[in-house]
């Protein structure tokens, strides 16, 4: 039976609902880093952003502001300011959005669609990646990039981490730069998985990155040659012969634990030294044969305390092994501080996306 009918249960997790959601897909999301501010991109061209507001489990979101590209509207970032908004898309151009009220400006430009960028505060530089084949660094002081980077190929996805930077392009080429040198590649790698690039996460301590790809894998790259060994990829977001796209990959800022969310609807959350997955799902999309065009898009806060926590390990041939099952309770839960998760399912791309974010004060 379709997910979509009458029946059908599109919170089952009982999350808090983001009020007037887009109207189309969404392609991103990201919270303020000094803020209770969620913003979201999506295919009907617009940026929008909310206000988390709220005490304990009783929390809200009330609908700030938003505006609009010529087209679809692909990536997005915070600048460290908090207040400072970036958003690329298929028009090919960055917009500068201060939530102050100013109006937005074009500050990047490129030959083809933007498909990632990332604010680098240390540089004080706008990186931007698209289907032109280049990376572009940009002063917000000057018109022009400051320097532009040729990739081989269409770029797909990016993550910073200052010093460490790696792009991902079609052909499965993986770039790592030393952004202490931005204009050198540091070392050019082909993915280890055999399918299409869909996302990256640099890890924490900047030793390493995660890589995502449509074949329902992630693999786990360490930089130092010495820490080869460690390196290893493992299945997930699969159902017996069904197969779906790992679409996002974000660690948590404070235990080093990382998310992947899927196409198949799910959410997972994975331990990369202890190789432990904590596992959460989310039915609302399982396909093509699912997709529903008049379905209305939704955005979810959630609060994971409490998971029904699955611990498996990897075995010799990198398949997961169930071992225990029991309850556990996030470290992250204090008077001052709550975790939160915002999740959405796109329907257009039958993704879900998953971004950490802290709610100060709250209590």
């Amino acid at each position: 039976m379709s997910i979509f009918s009458a029946t059908a249960n599109t919170n089952p997790n009982k999350s808090i609902e983001v009020k007037e959601p887009p109207a189309d897909s969404v392609s991103s999301l990201c919270f303020s880093p000094k803020a209770n501010l969620l913003v979201a991109t999506s295919w009907d061209n617009q940026v929008r952003c909310w206000e988390v507001t709220g005490s304990g489990t009783n929390v809200g979101t009330v609908p700030k502001a938003s505006i609009s590209h010529e087209q679809p509207v692909l990536c997005s970032t915070w600048k460290d300011d908090g207040t400072t908004v970036f958003s690329g898309g298929s028009d090919k151009q960055v917009k500068m959005w201060q939530l102050s009220g100013s109006q937005p400006v074009t500050v990047a430009v490129h030959d083809a669609p933007v498909k990632e960028l990332a604010w680098i505060p240390e540089m004080n530089l706008l990186v931007t990646g698209s289907w032109d084949k280049t990376l572009r660094y940009w002063d917000l002081r000057q018109q022009n990039p400051t320097h532009i980077q040729q990739l081989p190929e269409r770029c797909y996805a990016l993550t910073v981490k200052h010093p460490l930077m790696v792009a991902g392009t079609a052909d499965r080429n993986l770039i790592v730069f030393n952004l202490q040198n931005p204009q050198t590649e540091f070392k050019r790698i082909i993915s280890p998985l055999k399918y299409q690039t869909r996302c990256l996460a640099a890890f924490p301590d900047q030793q390493g990155f995660l890589v995502g790809s449509i074949e329902g894998r992630v693999g786990v790259h360490h930089l130092d040659d010495s820490q080869l060994s460690k390196n290893f990829t493992f299945k997930c977001h699969r159902e017996g012969n069904e197969i779906y796209a790992v679409n996002s990959l974000n660690f948590h800022p404070t235990h080093g634990t990382f998310a992947t969310a899927g196409s198949d609807g799910s959410f997972n959350f994975w331990d990369k030294d202890s190789k432990q997955r904590l596992k959460v799902c989310y039915d609302w999309s399982k396909g093509a044969e699912n997709h529903n065009p008049t379905a209305k898009t939704y955005i979810y806060l959630h609060f994971p305390q409490y998971f029904s926590f699955r611990s498996l390990r990897l075995k010799a041939s990198h398949e997961l092994e169930l071992v225990v099952e029991s309850e556990v309770s996030s470290k992250a839960s204090s008077d001052h501080f709550r975790e939160f998760i915002s999740l959405f399912c796109t329907w257009r791309h039958l993704c879900s996306i998953v971004a950490f974010f802290c709610l100060q004060s709250c209590n």
